[in-house]
């Protein structure tokens, strides 16, 4: 892990928002707290918070493909706590693991209808398979995620949708901070 300094603000404000929850304290009221430079806190940006374990494994991961919250800290601070303490797929933190953890944050940009599948690459595109209303997302540039062909199969199973065929998709890309 870098040092604090090299660390961008986005991942502090997750980690230190973690913390927090974790040792039961009260959260942060902004980013601001964490740095002054309104700028990187005042738009509304859906995103993504992720946490590893030391190995690399999953440990959770919750976000958003369109903004909810009023600016990117308050989305930030919503999407850490969800994902340390409401991912289904995992037992809520514990104050124990926060030193083993590794915090990663990506800020969505719009999400695009695209009809041609050649206009994908899972290293740089993430995506949104939807039917009905049954929708799963898979972030760009995941270990393991090589194909296009893959990429939209694990959203669409994400989702509980059979055919990819008929779905809509849509991409986006991210800007990803990380520890």
């Amino acid at each position: 892990m870098s040092g604090k300094n090299d660390i961008h603000p986005y991942v502090i404000l997750a980690r230190e928002t973690v913390r927090r929850c974790l040792n039961g304290e009260a959260p942060l009221g902004a980013g601001a707290e964490i740095c002054p430079d309104e700028s990187l806190w005042t738009p509304k940006r859906a995103c993504f918070v992720s946490i590893k374990g030391r190995h690399g494994e999953l440990r959770g991961c919750i976000g958003t493909i369109s903004p909810v919250q009023p600016s990117i800290d308050r989305e930030i601070l919503a999407n850490a706590i969800s994902a340390s303490t409401r991912d289904p797929r995992f037992d809520p933190m514990t104050a124990d693991e926060l030193d083993s953890a590794v915090f990663s944050v990506d800020v969505l940009s719009e999400p695009e209808q695209i009809q041609d599948l050649s206009l994908l690459d899972p290293a740089k595109w993430g995506v949104i398979v939807s039917s009905g209303f049954r929708r799963g997302v898979l972030l760009p540039d995941l270990d393991g995620v090589d194909t296009v062909e893959a990429q939209l199969d694990i959203a669409a199973r994400k989702a509980g949708i059979r055919d990819v065929g008929s779905a809509s998709i849509e991409r986006f890309s991210v800007d990803r901070y990380r520890e």
